[in-house]
């Protein structure tokens, strides 16, 4: 016996699945990974084309990004010679841009967060008057406290 397909039911996960992922945390976290990965892009430049030749300057004119150790004990002059003859390498430059750009990043972070938390104590609503029979309970306990026995 066969059924049409207007029978058929999907399955209940896809329900959940739903509404799992049009929940409000979920979207905002799709969005601040978005926000990030174009942040990351901006740091990754601010540190590859500004820092690190500020940096090179400050050291002799060294090209930062070019500061490696071939493992071969060959001399290349730069890191892409290096690969290209497939040497390995030990990546000292790249990894300090690395180290630059998370404490960038960190940093950013930091303040954002730190803002947050400034807005959202001052966004908080006061807390709400007790109810009136919370108000009359907390009126007995206090004459129990103060009855003498």
């Amino acid at each position: 016996m066969s059924r049409a397909l207007s029978d058929l039911r999907p399955p209940s996960w896809i329900s959940e699945f739903k509404a799992f992922i049009m929940r409000g945390s979920v979207v905002d976290l799709a969005v601040g990974i978005v926000i990030g990965a174009a942040f990351t892009a901006v740091v990754n430049s601010l540190v590859k084309d500004i820092i690190n030749p500020l940096i090179g300057i400050l050291i002799g004119g060294i090209d930062f990004s070019n500061v490696f150790v071939a493992l071969n004990g060959k001399h290349y002059d730069s890191l892409e010679q290096a690969k290209a003859a497939g040497a390995a390498t030990i990546n000292l430059g790249l990894f300090i841009n690395a180290i630059v750009q998370f404490l960038i990043v960190s940093f950013a972070i930091f303040w954002v967060i730190k803002g947050l938390t400034r807005l959202n104590l001052r966004n908080t609503p006061p807390p709400a008057a007790p109810s009136k029979s919370e108000s009359l309970l907390g009126e007995i306990r206090d004459l129990l406290k103060a009855a003498p026995r």
